[in-house]
């Protein structure tokens, strides 16, 4: 009797400290790669103590932006159109109005819900599972470890076009998809976000990872190619800041891809996004540093004619000061003389 008094005590006295320490964990000793522990937690916490799985996985949803930016397509350019064009409904910039609601009575709605829940219960019995394969890439989710290796490999960017993960979610796509007898391996995974995954579907079996392979071209006679990286002012996975070795105004900047291109044109859509990026950074460190800065040119000269004489793309971002000409109108215009102040 006094054992199990005692051992009833010291299970109460665990849970105390339990509860003491879930405080101390989400405070200072939860490592978060994502926001789904505290979700849980806090999900737990508001039902009781207790959930199902696919209740945590529900208000896991909340929180994820990208199956709203989804299915906000699918009712953007599926549906609703199909609504819009029958008559059903119209659209007025963002809002989607039943044409006929105004003049529908209660008993009137309440059959016309009670007949599409019938529909869609009618559809879900007869599809089963299918209903969702669009969604359902493979239906056994991609450990994370490998998940994380894949993303690794992608340096955590969409292999199609090129966005970071920072800026929109990624997701592990099949290659090969299910559907066309697709192994659950590696070699057969690729990262996409999901707007390219979206629109990929499960019927192309294209391999976008040898893209980045395209990303590593570089000439050995290329001065841009070559840069000693002690130059470097900073950079990201395409791109480089650089200081112009002929600079046209004090703090004139060179931005370039790290691929071996001549013209902008021929630039990836990842390549304008990351050389976009060091813009703005370059943009923000000169001003921060240099008070002086009251405005910038931004110019590229793509072709021989147009003067280019590092046939590497490259983009100049130039400082300007008040004064630092007589007359600044027109600005690049005044490349081709005459032809600055197109008022006069």
């Amino acid at each position: 009797m006094v054992i199990g008094k005692y051992s009833r005590i010291s299970q109460k006295s665990n849970c105390k400290l339990h509860k003491m320490n879930l405080l101390d964990f989400v405070q200072h000793q939860m490592r978060m790669s994502h926001i789904y522990q505290p979700v849980m937690i806090k999900a737990l916490l508001s039902n009781g103590g207790r959930m199902s799985t696919r209740d945590i996985a529900r208000e896991i949803l909340i929180y994820d932006i990208s199956q709203i930016e989804y299915y906000e397509n699918v009712v953007n350019n599926m549906v609703g159109k199909v609504l819009r064009n029958r008559g059903v409904v119209e659209k007025n910039k963002e809002i989607y109005a039943l044409v006929e609601f105004e003049t529908l009575t209660d008993e009137q709605k309440d059959l016309i819900i009670k007949e599409c829940d019938s529909k869609i219960n009618e559809f879900i019995q007869k599809r089963g599972l299918n209903v969702w394969e669009h969604r359902r890439k493979n239906r056994r989710p991609v450990p994370g470890s490998i998940r994380y290796e894949v993303l690794k490999r992608a340096n955590f960017r969409c292999e199609l076009c090129g966005i970071s993960a920072d800026e929109k979610a990624l997701e592990v796509d099949h290659i090969t998809p299910k559907n066309k007898m697709g192994a659950d391996t590696i070699h057969n995974y690729q990262a996409l976000c999901y707007t390219c995954n979206a629109q990929k579907r499960d019927l192309d079996d294209t391999d976008f990872r040898e893209i980045k392979h395209i990303y590593e071209a570089r000439d050995p006679n290329c001065v841009f190619c070559t840069l000693p990286t002690g130059r470097i002012l900073f950079e990201n996975n395409l791109a480089m800041a650089f200081h112009d070795n002929y600079p046209v105004t004090k703090g004139h900047i060179l931005i370039v891809p790290k691929r071996h291109v001549w013209e902008y044109f021929d630039l990836y859509q990842a390549e304008i996004n990351a050389i976009h990026e060091l813009l703005l950074k370059a943009r923000q460190e000169l001003q921060f540093y240099d008070e002086s800065i009251t405005g910038f040119n931004i110019g590229i000269n793509n072709g021989k004619d147009a003067g280019q004489t590092i046939f590497h793309c490259h983009v100049h971002l130039i400082p300007r000061r008040r004064g630092d000409v007589e007359d600044p109108t027109g600005g690049i215009r005044n490349l081709v003389p005459g032809k600055g102040n197109y008022k006069k």
